[in-house]
Order: C-alpha cells, then sequence, then structure tokens
C-alpha cells in the first residue's frame, strides 16, 4: 500500500570546499608549564628555561600563540596578551650563565597586530616578578637563616646588566600581602625593592651614546641617555604640547606621534642601535616628553598630585603606544639624566626635590619615587626603584601553532 511505501532518496552534499582556501588539518593543541605574574604595572606570561625548546629561534611561534598575536583586531583575544603594549609580555628565567647571579632573566616584548618578537629590551616592572617567580618555581633556594625574606641577584640577559631584588618570603614562596602599594596598580602588596647595579650603558656601553648631552633631531633638543633601557627624552614644550596629556589624548594626536616616532628613529641610529631609522627596534629607545612639574598642571585634583608633590612630569611612549604609567627603565633613566647638567630631563626638573631619596616623577597614573647613586668619579654605580608583584596563576599554557 500507498502509505506503507518507504522512499529513500540518494543524500547529496551541497558543501562545496572552498576555491583558493587553505585547508587546515585539525590537531591537538600544544602546552607547556607555565606561571602568569604581575610585575609593577605590566602583566607577563614566565617560562622556565629548560621548558622551552634549546634554541632561541623555536621561541618566538610558541610565545605569539600564547600571547595572541598577532591579531588584526588588537585586542589578542585568543591568548594571553591584553592589547596594550604593558601586557603584551614573556619572560624566561633559568639558572644562571653569570658568576655575579642567582637566575637569567630574558624579557620578551610582542608586537599586537604585527608578528614582531622583541629581545633588544629590559622590562623594569616585570623584573619585579623575577625574584618571587625563581623562589615559587624553586628555581633560587631560601637560605634557613634568611626564611622571612630573599635577595635574589639577577642577571638580565638582554642588557648583560645585574639587578638585585629584594622582598619577602612567607613559607616558602613570595610574598604577595603587604602595605605598599604603587600607584597604577589597585590596593596593596608586598613590596619589591629593585637595586639596578651599573645600570649605564645597558645597550650601547656608555651613559651618553651619542657622545653629547643634547642632540638636535627634527630641530628639538633631545637627550640620549642608556640607563637600564636607551632612551630619548625631549621636552614637552619644544613640541608645542602640554607636559601632562593623557595617553588617549596622546593617541588622538597622530602628528605627536609621527614627530616622536621620527626623532625616537634617527636617535636609534645617532645611539648605534641600528644603521638606518628603518631598522630601529620598535621597544628602543624609548621616548618620553618631560615638562616642569608646575607645567599645565589642570589636572593635578583627578591625579591626586600638586605641583608640590613631584619634581617633574613625564609621559613615556612604548612600542609607539602612550604608556599609562612610567616604565621602570625609563625612569632609572630619567633619575640618572636629572644629574647629569644641560640635559633635557635637568632643564625641567625641580632643584630642590621632594624626597631627598631620588626624583619623584609624575606620570598618567600617578607618582613614582626612583634613586640614582653616582660614585666620587661621577660614574652612576646603582639605580633603586621600589615595586610590588603577585602570581597570577600556574600551571600549562595551551598554544595553537598554525604555521
Amino acid at each position: 500500500m500507498f502509505g506503507q511505501e518507504i522512499f529513500r532518496m540518494p543524500i547529496r552534499s551541497t558543501v562545496t570546499p572552498a576555491v583558493g582556501r587553505r585547508l587546515i588539518q585539525t590537531k591537538r593543541q600544544h602546552s607547556l608549564p607555565a606561571a602568569y605574574y604581575r610585575g609593577g604595572t605590566s602583566r607577563a606570561v614566565f617560562f622556565n628555561q629548560k621548558d622551552l625548546p634549546a634554541h632561541r629561534k623555536d621561541w618566538d611561534t610558541i610565545f605569539r600563540g600564547v600571547i595572541g598575536s598577532p591579531d588584526p583586531y588588537g585586542r589578542q583575544l585568543d591568548g594571553l596578551g591584553g592589547g596594550i603594549s604593558s601586557l603584551s609580555k614573556v619572560c624566561v628565567v633559568g639558572k644562571s650563565t653569570h658568576r655575579d647571579a642567582d637566575v637569567d632573566y630574558t624579557f620578551v616584548s610582542l608586537g599586537i597586530k604585527n608578528t614582531n618578537v622583541d629581545y633588544s629590551s629590559n622590562c623594569g616592572n616585570m623584573i619585579s616578578a623575577v625574584g618571587p617567580f625563581a623562589v615559587d618555581s624553586q628555581l633560587f633556594a631560601l637560605q634557613e637563616e634568611s626564611a622571612g625574606s630573599a635577595s635574589v641577584r639577577i642577571h638580565n640577559s638582554n642588557t648583560g646588566k645585574i639587578i638585585h631584588s629584594s622582598f619577602p618570603v612567607v613559607e616558602g614562596e613570595a610574598a604577595s600581602s603587604g602595605d605598599f602599594s604603587i600607584d597604577g596598580v589597585a590596593g596593596t602588596a608586598a613590596r619589591v625593592q629593585l637595586d639596578f647595579i651599573n645600570p649605564a650603558g645597558s645597550a650601547t656601553g656608555q651613559l651618553l651614546p651619542t657622545g653629547a648631552v643634547i642632540d638636535t633631531i627634527d630641530g628639538i633638543e633631545a637627550t640620549c641617555i642608556d640607563v637600564a633601557n636607551p632612551c630619548v627624552f625631549v621636552r614637552a614644550e619644544d613640541l608645542g604640547v602640554e607636559g601632562n596629556l593623557t595617553p588617549d589624548e596622546i593617541t588622538a594626536n597622530p602628528d605627536l606621534l609621527v614627530r616622536l616616532d621620527s626623532i625616537r628613529r634617527q636617535a636609534g641610529v645617532k645611539m648605534g642601535l641600528a644603521e638606518t631609522p628603518a631598522a630601529v627596534p620598535g621597544s628602543v629607545p624609548k621616548i618620553c616628553l618631560v615638562s616642569t612639574s608646575s607645567a599645565s598642571n589642570e589636572r593635578a585634583t583627578e591625579l591626586k598630585q600638586t605641583s608640590a608633590d613631584v619634581d617633574l612630569v613625564a609621559r613615556a611612549l612604548s612600542v609607539g603606544q602612550p604608556h599609562k604609567a612610567v616604565p621602570i627603565t625609563v625612569a632609572l633613566a630619567l633619575a640618572a639624566a636629572a644629574r647629569v647638567p644641560g640635559s633635557t630631563v635637568a632643564d625641567v626638573v625641580n632643584n630642590k626635590p621632594v624626597d631627598a631619596a631620588g626624583i619623584t616623577i609624575g606620570h598618567a597614573s600617578g607618582n613614582l619615587l626612583v634613586g640614582a647613586n653616582f660614585d666620587a668619579d661621577g660614574a652612576l654605580s646603582s639605580a633603586t626603584v621600589f615595586r610590588t608583584s603577585r602570581r597570577l596563576f600556574e600551571g600549562r599554557i595551551y598554544y595553537k601553532n598554525d604555521g
């Protein structure tokens, strides 16, 4: 009967392969042991060097997959980056190869929209988490007689410099709780003291790599100095802008960004970092606008600072982006440049410091005190800054490798 008949029609697929589209084979994700730390006003993924491939050339693809770069949308949603330079970072820590250090530390800065993986600079903020990571991962063995604190000597492989990190420990781990606070980070935490030993000449071997205190670039006076990282300091007034612009206001001024990048790249050539402006790395030299503490202080109330609170105002850029605070390496260079007569920084710094321990820098998120120490011969012997850090997670990190 008709009602009992079953009609079976052949099933045909209506899906056709996309013409010219590369077919990607489905495969399992890769994973590695890792940790995630906040250091100062930055965050980074941490790896124990022994868990990475032996050859550094094999690291780049891993780091891009972990951070989520390149991302044309600029958000790094498919990784642990945060869409801004202070969150697009990786730190590698391992056994020391330097006789004066306990651990080696390699800093890696990654581009957000591009494939750049940059090993040319150091990150002062993330150094504050290197000592705690070394303790937490047992790369650094605590001594019984100093169970309440640790002092880790760090060899930064990017610059060859030594940094001493001192911080409290609790039950064999780096302490996270404390009563110390830094502007740009909510709440309080345990204080981390960072002493940068002989920080001058990190990349160039000289405090003043061009041989001059002032260089004129694109008609603008600039001081090129190398302390912890190569830096270029220009007066905001000379560029016709206010000294305390917000990061958003700097971003909204493309002409200013173009001028600053041009100065930065030409300074990089003068400092010997590259042969042509186009070849200058994105991460160094850093460039920073400086101005007097009283210059255009309309936002003092908003930032909870007055001209009496700071010795100078600074607005730094990192990898082409205005920084929401001040990078620690830039702060160290500012402290040193403030002591160099005739520099653009010495020209605007308060000659009666707010705090005798060093200079107090007003940045986009608040204030920062940093000290520079010179020996009897006038050489920069050390620089000190205080930060906080915290372990956010540890375990295994998963990343794709579709290359």
